[in-house]
């Protein structure tokens, strides 16, 4: 019954509010200056706070809800990941001018050698029907006077607990190019001092692509893995940019034959 009370009693109180300021702004063309200014100074205010809810708002409601993890897993699949930066929000959510070894969230990296960098980074929110991921990745390259630029992703530590060599490592991205460029992927596996590396070219072209490592074909030490990390790396990416949809990850055994 005390709810019921103050749901009304906070109904009776917006109504008010919002019709004393359209009563305001009715008035607004003839009121004089001194009276405008502190209006001003209270509608400035108001808005600071209406602002930021419809933000919250907007991100908590819109599709794919934040914190989604929903991925389309192989058959037998014994894990899966989508990493941070496509699955909440970042803060700052983009950057500029980027510089290399800058984080941007706790298990992206972005990697390159140029003297002037001209790189920007944001993140979006993706509100496409066709989307799993809450949000994506956008970058901006400009100028580029480098030889490379990469972005390193790192897995987290239960990508490698029960990590076999039948194992094959799934990623799936969802990519769109302003204008073609080649994108390879590294999956690298650190075990003991050694580190296993397996290079894959995205096959673009595709609304979603997918490269599988397969672990068959390294020397992985099983007993000493340590860490797991993949690198994506943008050929020529000058003048273009890069839109990263979602980027996940899965494994499952191969077929025994």
């Amino acid at each position: 019954m005390a709810r019921r009370v103050t749901n009304i009693s906070e109904r009776l109180f917006h109504r008010q509010a919002l019709r004393r300021w359209q009563q305001t702004a009715r008035k607004a063309e003839g009121l004089d200056l001194a009276t405008l200014r502190v209006l001003r100074g209270r509608a400035r205010q108001l808005r600071q706070h209406l602002d930021r809810v419809l933000h919250i708002a907007d991100g908590r409601l819109t599709l794919p809800l934040i914190g989604s993890n929903a991925i389309q897993k192989p058959l037998y699949s014994d894990w899966a990941y989508r990493p941070q930066l496509w699955r909440g929000p970042l803060n700052p959510p983009g950057m500029a001018a980027v510089e290399t070894k800058a984080q941007f969230g706790d298990e992206v990296t972005v990697f390159h050698d140029c003297r002037i960098s001209e790189l920007t980074v944001r993140q979006i929110r993706n509100t496409r029907e066709s989307d799993l991921a809450p949000f994506g990745l956008r970058m901006d390259m400009f100028r580029f006077d480098g030889s490379f630029l990469s972005l390193v992703i790192e897995l987290p530590p239960s990508a490698v607990d029960g990590l076999k060599r039948n194992h094959l490592v799934r990623m799936t991205a969802v990519v769109e190019l302003e204008k073609p460029i080649e994108i390879f992927a590294r999956l690298n596996v650190q075990h003991g001092p050694n580190t296993e590396q397996i290079v894959r070219e995205l096959p673009l072209g595709e609304d979603e692509v997918v490269v599988e490592f397969d672990l068959a074909y390294t020397k992985m030490n099983e007993k000493r893995v340590d860490r797991i990390w993949a690198d994506l790396v943008f050929e020529n990416p000058e003048m273009s940019q890069v839109t990263l949809r979602d980027v996940n990850f899965s494994r499952r055994p191969r077929a025994e034959v």
